[in-house]
């Protein structure tokens, strides 16, 4: 995981939810009352939080291309228990879905992810291909084909194992004369 610009409108609360875990390190923002108070969390609603995030990696990283790292609910099963509504805007009759109630973190998700499909970025934000990371992150590259969080760090490594794997192993037979 890197630092990257953060994810554009709503989809900044999508990362940054998918993001309260590291995977690598096993640390978990949300185990912590500072860490579920960005996203409106009392410890009661902690298990629906960590369902609704795992569903979201599970979603970004098949925008990157890459199958679920494990069993989880389907984000339209989840989304659709979501109270939204339509909001017109009476100056210029835009129109726009929003949270039903501010409070409930899967409305807010369910609000930025209907924003990003209107705004064609939803398919942009995406998971990090590396087993060990997962990192949620906006692919702003302009083929929109990104696979790692950063490409210094999980890019390199990926790269690095791959090469690794094709070189020939040298035995001391091999170079015995």
């Amino acid at each position: 995981m890197t630092e990257r610009s953060p994810a554009p409108d709503g989809l900044a609360l999508i990362e940054s939810l998918v993001n309260t875990l590291d995977i690598g390190s096993g640390r978990d923002t949300l185990d912590t009352a500072g860490g579920r108070e960005p996203f409106g969390l009392t410890e009661d609603e902690l298990p629906g939080a960590v369902a609704l995030r795992e569903s979201l990696r599970a979603t970004l990283l098949a925008h990157a291309g890459h199958p679920p790292h494990r069993e989880v609910t389907p984000l339209g099963e989840l989304l659709a228990h979501a109270p939204l509504h339509v909001t017109v805007d009476p100056a210029d009759g835009s129109a726009a879905l929003a949270p039903a109630d501010t409070g409930p973190l899967l409305s807010r998700v369910a609000a930025a992810v209907a924003e990003a499909l209107v705004a064609g970025t939803w398919s942009r934000l995406k998971a990090c291909a590396a087993d060990t990371c997962h990192w949620a992150y906006y692919d702003r590259s302009p083929a929109g084909r990104g696979r790692w969080c950063s490409m210094q760090v999980c890019g390199a490594r990926t790269k690095m194992r791959r090469y690794r794997a094709k070189e020939p192993h040298t035995t001391e037979s091999s170079t015995a004369t």
